[in-house]
C-alpha cells in the first residue's frame, strides 16, 4: 500500500524537492533554494534548484520576501546612487514610460526605492545596490514511472531544454527500481541530461547519469516547430536565437520566485481548511494527507470541487494553542516556518 500511495507525481515531487534541500550539493559552497512549478511562458520544470551566493543572498534580503517581477527589477537594478530623474537615470525601456512610472510607486510603496518630487518631475534614488546573488540554476524533471512512451514524450522537452540552455543542467528523476542497472539509462533521452534513481519511501537518491553542464552565458536555441509525421518527413524545423542577455533576465526572474515561493508553497492551491486534510512526515518532508481517502492526494484532487471536501467545523477555529485558528492554519504556518529556514 506505501508504493501505490506515492505512485502520483505530485508526492513524488515533493519527495524530490525535499531531498534536494537536504543533500543537493552545490558548488562553489554555494547556498541552495529550492522551488517547484517554475519556468516560462513556454516551459515549466517539475523542481527548480537556485544555488545562490550566500552574501548575496543576505544582502537580497534587504528587498523583502515578496519577489521583484521584471518591471520592478529594471526599476532598482537601475537606479542611480544620487536623485535624478527617472527618465534621465533609466535606460530606455522598450515600452511606454507610464508603465515604469507605475513600477516606482510600488517599489517605493514596498519601501525598496526612494522616490521624491521636484516640480512635476518624478526623482529616484536607490535605496541599496541590487545585489549579484544567482549563481547556478539546475532544473529537475519528475517522472516516477519512465517506461518507453512516457520517455518519448519527455526526450523532446528535455531535447528543448539543452538547446535553449537556460538552466546549467537539466536533470531527470525517476524511481528507483533496484536493478543492477537502471531501466532509464535504457531509454532514449539526450545524453546531457541527468537521471536520478530516487527512492520515494527511503527519501534518497542515486546519480546514475552525469549531466553535461550547459552554457546559459551563449546564445539559446528556442525550438518553436519541428518535424512531427515520421522519419520520411522532410520538412524543415523553425527555430530562433535567444540572446544572453535576455536569458540572463528570464534566469534572474525565475530565481526571483523561486525565493518567494519555495516549494512549500503547495498549501496554496489546496485546501488546508478542510477537516479531512492532514500534514504527515515521509521521507523527511511534511506531505498532504487526506483522512477521506486514506491517502495521499494530489494538487488537483484537493479542491472545492472535491466530493469528500468538508469545511473545518468553526469550533476548530476557534481553539487555542498549539493549533490557534484550526488545523490549516497550523499547517500553513508550519510550511511557512520551514520555508523561512532556507532564507537568511
Amino acid at each position: 500500500m506505501a508504493r501505490e500511495r506515492t505512485d502520483h507525481e505530485f508526492g513524488f515531487e515533493l519527495r524530490v524537492c525535499r531531498w534536494v534541500e537536504r543533500a543537493w550539493e552545490p558548488v562553489d559552497e554555494a547556498a541552495v533554494l529550492v522551488s517547484r512549478q517554475l519556468g516560462t511562458r513556454e516551459r515549466r520544470w517539475d523542481t527548480i534548484v537556485v544555488e545562490v551566493d550566500p552574501e548575496g543572498l543576505t544582502e537580497r534580503e534587504k528587498f523583502g520576501r515578496e519577489r521583484l517581477d521584471s518591471d520592478l527589477l529594471f526599476v532598482v537594478r537601475n537606479a542611480p546612487a544620487d536623485w535624478a530623474w527617472y527618465r534621465d537615470a533609466l535606460p530606455d525601456p522598450g515600452y511606454p514610460w507610464r508603465y515604469v512610472r507605475e513600477s516606482i510607486h510600488e517599489a517605493n510603496d514596498r519601501g525598496i526605492l526612494d522616490v521624491r518630487r521636484s516640480g512635476n518631475r518624478i526623482e529616484i534614488r536607490r535605496r541599496w545596490e541590487y545585489p549579484d546573488w544567482v549563481g547556478r540554476i539546475v532544473a529537475i524533471e519528475n517522472k516516477p514511472d519512465l517506461d518507453a512512451s512516457a520517455a518519448n514524450a519527455l526526450a523532446d522537452q528535455i531535447e528543448r531544454d539543452v538547446a535553449l540552455s537556460l538552466a546549467d543542467e537539466v536533470w531527470v528523476a525517476t524511481r528507483r527500481t533496484g536493478e543492477r542497472v537502471e531501466p532509464a539509462l535504457f531509454e532514449d533521452l539526450p545524453v546531457e541530461a541527468g537521471i536520478l534513481a530516487f527512492d520515494p519511501e527511503g527519501g534518497d537518491a542515486d546519480v546514475v547519469w552525469h549531466p553535461r553542464t550547459l552554457d546559459p552565458a551563449s546564445p539559446g536555441t528556442r525550438i518553436i516547430d519541428r518535424p512531427d509525421a515520421g522519419a520520411h518527413d522532410r520538412s524543415a524545423a523553425r527555430f530562433e536565437y535567444l540572446p544572453p542577455e535576455e536569458k540572463a533576465k528570464t534566469r534572474l526572474a525565475i530565481a526571483e520566485r523561486a525565493y518567494e515561493r519555495g516549494w512549500r508553497s503547495y498549501v496554496d492551491t489546496m485546501r488546508p481548511d478542510c477537516r479531512h486534510f492532514e500534514g504527515r512526515f515521509a521521507s523527511g518532508a511534511l506531505l498532504p494527507w487526506c483522512v477521506a481517502k486514506d491517502r495521499e492526494q494530489s494538487a488537483a484532487e484537493c479542491s472545492g470541487s472535491c466530493g469528500e471536501f468538508e469545511p473545518e467545523p468553526p469550533a476548530w477555529r476557534t481553539r487555542g494553542p498549539p493549533i490557534e485558528g484550526g488545523p490549516g492554519a497550523g499547517i500553513r504556518r508550519l510550511l511557512d516556518r520551514r520555508r523561512e529556514r532556507t532564507r537568511p
